[in-house]
């Protein structure tokens, strides 16, 4: 199996006979996942995705990024949430932190994930003499964040190359029928797309290996049994947070890891939280964050539990030589892959954190290539939607993301908000 979890360090907090006590509601979950009868069942096309996904649909998505990479320099992927983390953190995991540095061809930027007017100036200079094209990604076309920045960027790419150029070089990632954007872009005859495979496509991904990764994941883990790795994880962090261990840090030792980390505190913190329940989604890439949050996860508080994810093969290796003079006294660290070294920090830490209190769980993944990102992606797909049954929430919906929202229309005084924004400015004194 590419993706495993291994719980040997969990035994000094959770009882083998725990995990038979919750099973029946893991089958349960299960039940009401496969028979489509749970809360949020109109959201579960990702169940057969990998292998009900529209293969016309993958052959146009091909062809896109086959042609973005041919007349274009650039390319600027404007989303946020799950769409955005989700595309980028795939890139990043299987090309790496500086993909767009150390390859040649296509640039890719990502953007409309913030509101920061400094972050989208110096996305706008990354296209300045350079030919681009732009990926859209909103299931609604109206999300303030991706909606600004693709306007702005909209207008930029028609003063460009004029507006019927610009419209043979705008992707929208979009709902399938309905939809602000949907609408717009039939209007202009931009090409559409209902699941964003398009981005890692034009980064020169394996997109075929990715869904067949994703593809196995499903088989393997559609049994309902405690030997389903994706159930076991998800049982051993619901009777953590039952014991109090109200955080869960997610953490690796690779730094291509970190866009992973943050799609996992998306999908698991927007899934999770509700109802004034759920399990704190944090993440740590280390060694850097033993200098820092390492101090808290050894001695603070013993309200967390920490999911390592152990890559067994990195993407590329190092081989450290001795030096003359050993000046810095690590020549004992010589003749040898630095991947070893790596590899004994994270085991050390491991057994120091787990001595000092803090339950572990290990999910093993053989490499960061497109096939076992896929395989993890499901895993994690899997697991969030069977521990969000455990905590008797609907894990597929987002209700407490519109509070803010409300409160941001309000205050700028969007039209149908009048009363809102006299109430909210009261309380701001």
């Amino acid at each position: 199996m590419s993706v495993k979890y291994n719980g040997k360090h969990l035994a000094k907090f959770i009882r083998p006979e725990e995990y038979d006590t919750i099973f029946p509601q893991v089958e349960l979950a299960h039940q009401q996942l496969e028979s489509r009868s749970g809360a949020g069942n109109d959201f579960l096309g990702w169940l057969d995705l990998p292998v009900n996904y529209d293969k016309e649909e993958f052959a146009r998505i091909k062809e896109a990024a086959k042609k973005i990479r041919e007349d274009s320099d650039v390319l600027l992927v404007a989303g946020i949430g799950g769409s955005y983390l989700g595309a980028r953190a795939v890139v990043e995991a299987v090309k790496g932190l500086y993909h767009n540095d150390t390859e040649d061809g296509l640039k890719i930027y990502f953007c409309g994930n913030t509101i920061s007017p400094t972050y989208l100036n110096d996305i706008i200079k990354v296209t300045k003499g350079k030919r681009f094209s732009i990926n859209v990604i909103s299931k609604s076309g109206t999300t303030t964040e991706t909606a600004l920045a693709f306007r702005v960027l909209r207008k930029l790419l028609e003063d460009s190359v004029g507006p019927e150029e610009a419209n043979k070089r705008i992707y929208a990632t979009t709902d399938r029928a309905k939809g602000t954007l949907k609408q717009l872009a039939d209007a202009q005859g931009w090409p559409t797309f209902v699941v964003p495979d398009d981005v890692g496509a034009c980064a020169g991904i394996d997109i075929d290996a990715l869904m067949k990764g994703a593809a196995d994941a499903r088989e393997a883990y559609s049994v309902c049994s405690k030997d389903n790795d994706a159930y076991r994880y998800a049982m051993t962090r619901n009777i953590l947070y039952r014991k109090g261990k109200v955080v869960e840090t997610l953490a690796a030792f690779e730094p291509d890891f970190t866009m992973m980390n943050e799609w996992y505190k998306q999908l698991f913190g927007e899934s999770e939280g509700k109802d004034q329940k759920g399990l704190m989604p944090t993440s740590c890439i280390f060694s850097t964050d033993l200098h820092s949050m390492g101090q808290f996860l050894q001695d603070g508080s013993r309200t967390m539990f920490e999911t390592y994810v152990d890559i067994k093969n990195t993407r590329e290796d190092f081989y450290i030589e001795p030096l003359e003079g050993n000046f810095d006294g690590l020549n004992f660290l010589a003749d040898q892959n630095m991947s070893v070294v790596n590899r004994k920090a994270m085991e050390g830490t491991i057994l120091a954190h787990n001595d000092g209190g803090v339950p572990i769980g290990v999910i093993e993944v053989d490499s960061l290539d497109a096939y076992n990102v896929g395989y993890l992606i499901y895993f994690f797909w899997k697991a969030c939607a069977v521990s969000g049954y455990l905590l008797s929430v609907n894990p597929f919906d987002q209700p407490g993301v519109e509070s803010y929202k409300k409160n941001m229309f309000a205050l700028l005084g969007k039209p149908g908000y009048e009363d809102r924004k006299a109430e909210l400015e009261a309380k701001l004194g």
